[in-house]
C-alpha cells in the first residue's frame, strides 16, 4: 500500500495538480485577506493594476515559456544549456525593455491621476519585472525537465512569503493597496533568492547562449507571443471594459466570481503542463495518429472530471463567495457570474488543448489569428452586453460566444493535420477515466 503511495506522490501527474490545487489555493487565502480588508473599490483598484501587470508581463511569458520547453525538452545537455542561456538572453532583453519603459510611464502619472491602478503600473511596474525574472526563468527550466517537485516548491516559497506579508499587514491594521503592492515586490525578491541559492535559475548558463537558438526561439516566440498576448487580451478584455465603462467596485465583484474559475483551471493547468513534454515527444517521432491521440485522451479526461465539479459549483456558488469577500458581496452579480462560467466551462479543455497542439505541430500562426479572433468577437459581443443590460451581466454572458469560436477554429485546424472526430475526444476521456475507476476495463 505505501508503495502505491509513494509512487502516487512521484508522479508527474500527481506533482502538477497537487501544485496547481496548492497554488490556487494559497491565491484564494490571500484574496480573502485582501477582499475583507479593502473596500469594494479598493480591491477593484488591486484586481485591475494585476490584470495589467499580466497582460504586459506576457510580453515575456508567453515569448519564452511555449518556446523554451519545446526547445528543452528532451535535448541533449550540451543543447539543453545553450537553449536556456539563449532564453536568459531574450527574457533579459525583455525585461530591461519594460524596465526602461518606467521612466516615460512616469511622466504620465499626472494625467491618469483619476485611476489609482494605473498610477501603480506607471511607477512600479518595471520593479515587479525585474524582482520576479530569476524565478521565471527557473519555473521554465524545472518544467521543460518534469521536475514537478522542484517546480511546486518555488511556487510555495512565492506564495507563501506573499501571503505571510499579506496576512502581517492584515493583522497589523496596515494594509492598503500600496502596502499589499510591497509585500508582492518582496515575495518576487525572496522566491528570486531561494532559485539563486539552489541552483534552479539556470543564470550560469548564460555564457552559453547562440546566436543560432536565440533566432530559433525568436522566430517561434513572435508567434508564441502574440497568441499568448491575445489570449491575456482576450481574458483581461473583460476587466478593462468593465473598469472604464462601469465602475472600480464592478470590477471588484466580477473578478471574485470569475476568481473561482480556479476550480477549472486548476486541471486544465496541472494537464497542460504535464501534456505539452508529451506532445512535442509524439511529433518529434514524426508519429500524427499518437500527437492526435495523446490531445484527445487530456482534452476528453478533463472534460469528463469537470462535470461534477460543474455541478457542485453550480449548486454551492453563494457559499464561496460569502467565505472568500466576506457580507459586503453577498447578494451581488458575483455568484451567478460564477454559474454563467461554469455552464459553459466544459468547452474550456478542447479550446486549451487544441491550441496546445497547434503549437507543438508549428501552427503557432493558426493560434495567433485565432485568438485575434476571439478577441474581436469579445470586444464587439462585451459592448453589446454593456449596452444592452448595463451590467457585469452583459459582460459575463457575452464571454460564452469567443470561447465557442475558438474552439471551432481550433478543432477545424487540427483536423487538416490529422483528421479525427469531435466527438472521439470525449469518448476517450470517458475511456481513461473508466481505465481509472476500473481497471479491469482498461482499454486506453
Amino acid at each position: 500500500m505505501w508503495h502505491k503511495v509513494i509512487t502516487l506522490i512521484q508522479n508527474k501527474h500527481f506533482l502538477s495538480l497537487a501544485g496547481n490545487v496548492i497554488m490556487s489555493g494559497l491565491a484564494l487565502v490571500t484574496m480573502v485577506f485582501i477582499y475583507h480588508a479593502l473596500t469594494v473599490a479598493n480591491a477593484g483598484i488591486w484586481v485591475f493594476f494585476q490584470s495589467v501587470l499580466i497582460l504586459v508581463e506576457t510580453l515575456r511569458s508567453g515569448f519564452l515559456t511555449t518556446a523554451f520547453i519545446k526547445f528543452y525538452a528532451g535535448a541533449t545537455a550540451e543543447r539543453k544549456a545553450e537553449v536556456a542561456g539563449s532564453a536568459w538572453y531574450i527574457a533579459s532583453l525583455i525585461t530591461g525593455l519594460l524596465l526602461l519603459l518606467n521612466l516615460p510611464l512616469s511622466f504620465l502619472v499626472p494625467y491618469v491621476q483619476h485611476d489609482q491602478s494605473l498610477v501603480m503600473f506607471f511607477q512600479w511596474s518595471g520593479l515587479c519585472y525585474v524582482s520576479s525574472l530569476p524565478w521565471f526563468m527557473a519555473t521554465c527550466i524545472l518544467q521543460g525537465e518534469q521536475r514537478f517537485d522542484r517546480l511546486l516548491y518555488v511556487r510555495l516559497i512565492n506564495q507563501l512569503s506573499f501571503i505571510a506579508g499579506v496576512a502581517a499587514l492584515y493583522f497589523s491594521g496596515a494594509i492598503s493597496v500600496y502596502t499589499i503592492l510591497y509585500a508582492y515586490i518582496g515575495s518576487n525578491v525572496i522566491t528570486s533568492a531561494y532559485v539563486f541559492v539552489m541552483g534552479w535559475s539556470g543564470f550560469t548558463w548564460l555564457k552559453h547562449r547562440s546566436k543560432h537558438h536565440v533566432a530559433e526561439m525568436y522566430h517561434f516566440g513572435k508567434y508564441s507571443v502574440g497568441t499568448t498576448l491575445s489570449a491575456n487580451l482576450f481574458r483581461t478584455s473583460d476587466t478593462f471594459i468593465i473598469n472604464f465603462m462601469l465602475n472600480k467596485q464592478a470590477v471588484a465583484i466580477y473578478n471574485l466570481g470569475q476568481t473561482l474559475m480556479q476550480l477549472v483551471e486548476i486541471p486544465l493547468r496541472s494537464f497542460a503542463a504535464t501534456c505539452m513534454p508529451e506532445l512535442s515527444e509524439a511529433y518529434n517521432q514524426n508519429d500524427r495518429a499518437a500527437v492526435i491521440k495523446v490531445m484527445k485522451r487530456y482534452t476528453g479526461t478533463i472534460s469528463v472530471v469537470l462535470v461534477p465539479l460543474v455541478i457542485a459549483g453550480c449548486l454551492l456558488a453563494d457559499l464561496p463567495i460569502y467565505l472568500i469577500g466576506g457580507g459586503k458581496y453577498v447578494g451581488t452579480e458575483a455568484a451567478n457570474v460564477f454559474r454563467w462560467f461554469l455552464s459553459f466551462a466544459l468547452l474550456y479543455p478542447a479550446d486549451r488543448f487544441f491550441a496546445l497542439t497547434l503549437d507543438v505541430i508549428h501552427r503557432p500562426k493558426v493560434n495567433f489569428y485565432k485568438v485575434l479572433v476571439m478577441l474581436a468577437a469579445n470586444l464587439f459581443f462585451d459592448w453589446l452586453g454593456v449596452h444592452w443590460l448595463g451590467s457585469i451581466y452583459g459582460i459575463a454572458i457575452a464571454t460564452l460566444f469567443p470561447v465557442l469560436i475558438g474552439t471551432l477554429i481550433g478543432y477545424y485546424a487540427l483536423r487538416k493535420y490529422q483528421w479525427f472526430g469531435l466527438w472521439d475526444v470525449y469518448v476517450a476521456g470517458y475511456q481513461q477515466v473508466k481505465a481509472w475507476l476500473m481497471p479491469k476495463f482498461r482499454t486506453v
